[in-house]
């Protein structure tokens, strides 16, 4: 019986270790099925099977057009980026050509406006250092892209923080917002699902075929504990100045008295057509 007894316990064990280590893709990388995407990253990688010591069969370049056809079981993590592998076909001359790629070398989100490509995608993770704690901590990496057919026209990288962080992204095309000599705006976002896990928005001003960031947004809550929102108010916006983007920032706690106690802060940045600056 005491044999018995180590074997289930053995198994127990065996089970829920495999449990912590099973890796689950972060949800921005999961692509629909009989869908179009576009390769993200430089020269990547088509595999004869979905595991990295496959054979390399191809390479594709940023801003291939692929169409998904099976997401694969399998998951291969990359520093913070999690992402199922998925059988592709795409067009080499008048052939039509089938593989494997990992799923993290996609676009998590592409646009065309005027004869341009925008790609918004993750590119790496890197150490980065937390001054407030004295600590390191692994930060995901996002680009965005801009092409005029297959020419890279400028590129601009940000944060956009941890594993937990990724469960969905958006991509969209805005307006000038009435900035001088902007042609328009770009907004990339990217959200935890979990309550107090961090969203951000980066957004990214197109003129004369370059991308300039804005200073980054963060918003992270608590249901009916805290929050901390962060917005642009725009020279169209209600309340907005022209030549100007104003950074409000709002931060809300609930006290031991189970009282909510608001924070309001912000900064008007100013732009003369080309760069802008903290007033």
């Amino acid at each position: 019986m005491k044999a018995l007894w180590t074997a289930l316990l053995l198994l127990m064990l065996q089970f829920f270790t495999a449990q912590e280590n099973e890796v689950y893709a972060d949800g921005i990388f999961g692509f629909e099925e009989n869908k179009t995407q576009k390769i993200f990253t430089d020269w990547t990688r088509v595999r004869l099977d979905p595991t990295v010591n496959a054979q390399i069969v191809d390479s594709l370049q940023t801003n291939q057009q692929i169409m998904i056809l099976k997401k694969e079981e399998g998951v291969l993590k990359l520093g913070e980026r999690a992402a199922n592998w998925y059988k592709i076909s795409y067009q080499k001359g008048e052939n039509t050509v089938e593989g494997y790629i990992w799923g993290g070398n996609l676009c998590v989100g592409y646009r065309n406006k005027n004869g341009y490509d925008f790609l918004f995608g993750l590119s790496k993770t890197i150490d980065r250092k937390n001054k407030e704690f004295n600590e390191t901590e692994k930060q995901n990496i996002a680009g965005i892209k801009v092409l005029e057919g297959s020419m890279l026209l400028d590129e601009v990288y940000f944060d956009t923080g941890k594993g937990e962080e990724l469960s969905s992204a958006s991509f969209n095309i805005e307006s000038s917002h009435k900035l001088q000599n902007v042609e328009f705006t770009l907004k990339a976002s990217v959200s935890g699902e979990a309550c107090g896990i961090a969203g951000y928005d980066q957004y990214v001003l197109f003129k004369d075929k370059k991308l300039i960031t804005l200073p980054q947004l963060m918003n992270v809550g608590d249901a009916g504990v805290f929050y901390h929102s962060e917005e642009y108010i725009f020279p169209n916006d209600k309340g907005g100045i022209p030549n100007a983007f104003i950074l409000k920032v709002e931060d809300m706690e609930v006290d031991e008295k189970d009282k909510e106690k608001k924070k309001h802060s912000s900064k008007t940045y100013l732009w003369n057509g080309n760069t802008y600056r903290l007033k």
